[in-house]
């Protein structure tokens, strides 16, 4: 069940979440573009601080595009010959291609009530926001197209790939200043619609917290056309209780209300265990499908993670 513990906290600490929430709504035009532009800085920094060089060996291009015809040299492999230049000046020549470098990127960001949690100074929607950032910033040193896609049980905003600082602003201002309006998380309908209307082959980001269920038969579509990467968004509140009472916990999306008593050792355990077997299913099944996975927490520091996963997926593909 995802749990919203906030409401059992100390009064001044839902006052500070509530704050957190509701921010977006009540800044002025000035403040918004000061809280963008102090964003940018920030993930502009990371950027340049822990990913150069290592987005563009991350992630490959579309295919091979033609660069050059030259002289056969010994060793060349021959079903690379331009035969017609080779009868036109009766020496032989092959063809020379080039890695395409320049990719789509997609971020496919869920918004679901379950993602305004946070048991840090961080929401997991404000660590989706931040991430997606950090990705979008990368593509646009990389010069390539991305876009964005926010979903709940609903795709509530679509931005379609472009270059640029200015869409890529854009997208940071959609991202986090959108207000959600779904209830629910529907990765089906999210998956489905990315597919139908990205025809050519990209790399989507699918940011989520992923405690809704995991459609099989999209993911596996996506991730055959696409270049798909799960990222996980998580909590440490998630897996771990502290030991402060009764807590009375609402399940963000359906409402569902359950009492749990913290100072029950068994009942924490049995709340633990709960998490791990569903994180070791969620890996399993992204393992069976072949997607890329990175989990990141409000509460450590997501750059050198991110960095590493970055590091790890281009060592793949050399």
């Amino acid at each position: 069940m995802d749990v919203d513990l906030s409401i059992n906290r100390p009064r001044r600490d839902i006052a500070n979440v509530i704050a957190r929430c509701i921010l977006p709504l009540v800044m002025t035009h000035s403040e918004i573009l000061k809280n963008i532009r102090r964003i940018e800085i920030t993930t502009s920094r990371i950027v340049n601080e822990y990913f150069s060089g290592q987005y563009h060996s991350a992630f490959k291009g579309r295919g091979m595009e033609f660069d050059e015809v030259r002289q056969y040299i010994p060793g060349d492999d021959v079903r690379d010959m331009d035969w017609n230049v080779t009868a036109r000046y009766a020496v032989p020549h092959v063809k020379r291609f080039r890695e395409e470098r320049e990719l789509t990127v997609m971020l496919l960001v869920d918004v679901s009530p379950s993602t305004v949690f946070g048991s840090t100074n961080k929401l997991t929607s404000h660590l989706a926001a931040e991430v997606g950032a950090v990705l979008a910033f990368s593509a646009m040193k990389n010069n390539d197209k991305v876009g964005l896609a926010l979903f709940s049980d609903e795709v509530e905003e679509y931005l379609p790939p472009k270059k640029g600082r200015n869409h890529v602003l854009a997208i940071l201002r959609t991202a986090v200043y959108h207000t959600p309006r779904g209830r629910g998380t529907d990765l089906a309908k999210a998956l489905s619609y990315i597919s139908r209307i990205q025809k050519k082959r990209a790399v989507i980001f699918l940011l989520s917290d992923f405690h809704a269920p995991l459609p099989e038969r999209e993911i596996d579509m996506t991730n055959r056309t696409h270049d798909l990467v799960a990222v996980r968004l998580s909590d440490p509140r998630e897996c771990s209780l502290p030991a402060v009472g009764i807590l009375e916990c609402a399940d963000a999306e359906t409402g569902k209300i359950a009492r749990i008593d913290t100072f029950d050792r068994r009942a924490r355990e049995r709340y633990e265990r709960a998490c791990t077997e569903r994180s070791e299913a969620r890996t399993l099944f992204f393992r069976r499908h072949a997607v890329d996975t990175v989990t990141l927490s409000t509460g450590t520091d997501y750059a050198p993670l991110l960095a590493r996963f970055f590091r790890r997926r281009g060592s793949l593909h050399r």
